[in-house]
């Protein structure tokens, strides 16, 4: 591996004013901040991933049995078992505004907002990240999927524009776009004078429109101006070189990679994820491996259904030994990516250390649309104050523990919440506080988790 410079510097008023070719001074912007205000105690980034599964899991192979630092692997997290110390699975966590909805939970998950034709989401939690770690990077966040759903909801609610191809985002984060500088630079502003045009015409329309109507309009405005932001940010990276990436990463993620390959697919995007960090192009990642709708089929382990299909399994057992053998798949590439976040180094030590990862569902299980209890792994950050090694159960004390083997039992609790308090937004609310985001709530929790904080 390559070694790169470090991209935690700043941008100097002198430096921009220079760039911009401009002869007066320019007021205080994000990215003249000082590298503190986002880092860790000791200086270290701070970073974090977000991935979701669609349809949950085969509950009755994943739910973890014993609580506590002396739990045994279900058979579904088995391929996470190396990275016991690193890893800590929540049990008994929900969405109260997803409870009795289906599709609507993928898109309140890192959101917890209310799901209805006539509601509007709020924002998710990797953009409250993102506005605290914006001003130390070229790119605010990547937001990932594999179908184009995302998962990141600006201060508007309104949903970010996703990537599916790595090899088109690879070069967006590490090639300059033909022409050079002064090219991209023409370029971003037209696109500002368009965007200026927009908003100026969109002002005399609003006097002239129904309030039904204004309220579409504001949406539309609303994702107008995250253009706009993105646009002027990047102009301010202009004169800031990209880093230089060696021929091995090149090769390995500078490529068109088949959806059909499906763990190649997902190796490929965390590879991607892993030299972000490394270059520090960015700090808040989110990544859907597919929809509630579908999720992909995986030919190399000889499953041709989508994740929709095999989770509405109606109890067949052929049915449930296949959706089993997906999570355990999709466990895996899991764990890929922890192994290479424990092996790739920045100059504060691994990568592992400095980021946190949340990888889970909205939902428990697809066949009854259950989505109480889902499936929740916190990982990594252990400088950023995370501890790890225990299974966090907020069903104890609650439930009179758990009957695998009984389905409709276990069903049950992943249908209704045992115990109110257990909350996802809890574990959002303690992942935004560890990136610096000064705020006691997110969404509807009631607390932090106090089991997960050193």
């Amino acid at each position: 591996m390559a070694h790169y410079h470090s991209w935690q510097r700043r941008i100097s008023r002198r430096h921009v004013l220079r760039g911009a070719g401009a002869a007066l001074a320019l007021p205080m912007m994000e990215c003249m901040r000082p590298v503190q205000a986002a880092s860790s105690v000791d200086g270290s980034p701070r970073r974090s991933v977000f991935i979701y599964l669609p349809n949950g899991v085969n509950t009755l192979d994943y739910q973890i049995l014993q609580s506590g630092k002396g739990y045994q692997f279900s058979q579904s997290l088995k391929p996470l078992e190396r990275h016991r110390d690193q890893i800590t699975p929540i049990s008994g966590l929900h969405h109260p505004n997803a409870l009795g909805h289906h599709h609507g939970c993928q898109s309140i998950w890192l959101t917890g907002g209310k799901i209805g034709p006539t509601e509007r989401n709020s924002v998710s939690v990797d953009q409250l990240m993102a506005s605290q770690t914006s001003a130390m990077t070229r790119f605010s966040s990547l937001v990932l999927s594999n179908t184009g759903r995302s998962l990141s909801y600006n201060a508007d609610g309104i949903s970010l524009p996703a990537e599916t191809k790595p090899a088109e985002v690879f070069r967006r984060l590490f090639h300059v776009p033909e022409g050079g500088v002064a090219n991209e630079r023409r370029g971003l502003q037209q696109t500002g004078s368009i965007l200026d045009a927009i908003l100026d015409e969109s002002r005399s329309l609003k006097r002239k429109i129904g309030n039904q109507d204004k309220t579409r309009l504001d949406q539309y405005l609303s994702s107008v101006r995250e253009v706009e932001l993105r646009t002027k940010r990047a102009d301010r990276w202009l004169d800031v070189p990209r880093p230089e990436i060696d021929n091995a990463d090149q090769r390995r993620i500078n490529r068109e990679v088949s959806q059909q390959k499906v763990g190649e697919y997902f190796r490929t995007m965390y590879d991607l994820m892993v030299l972000a960090f490394q270059t520090d192009m960015t700090r808040v990642i989110t990544f859907s491996s597919g929809d509630e709708g579908k999720g992909l089929p995986i030919p190399e382990i000889s499953i041709n259904q989508t994740r929709h299909s095999l989770s509405h399994h109606n109890g067949d057992p052929e049915q449930l030994r296949r959706l089993t053998e997906s999570d355990a798949f999709n466990f895996q590439q899991f764990a890929y990516l922890l192994d290479r976040l424990s092996e790739v180094e920045d100059a504060n030590g691994p990568l592992l250390d400095t980021t946190m990862l949340l990888y889970g569902s909205g939902m428990a299980y697809g066949h009854s649309h259950g989505n109480a209890n889902v499936p929740t792994i916190l990982a990594g950050g252990r400088k950023l104050g995370l501890r790890h090694g225990q299974h966090v159960d907020y069903n104890i004390g609650h439930i009179d523990g758990y009957d695998v083997a009984d389905a409709k039992k276990h069903y049950g609790i992943c249908s209704r919440p045992a115990n109110e308090n257990g909350r996802l937004s809890n574990v959002l609310l303690t992942m935004a506080q560890r990136m610096g985001v000064n705020t006691e709530t997110f969404a509807d929790s009631v607390s932090s988790i106090s089991e997960i904080e050193a």
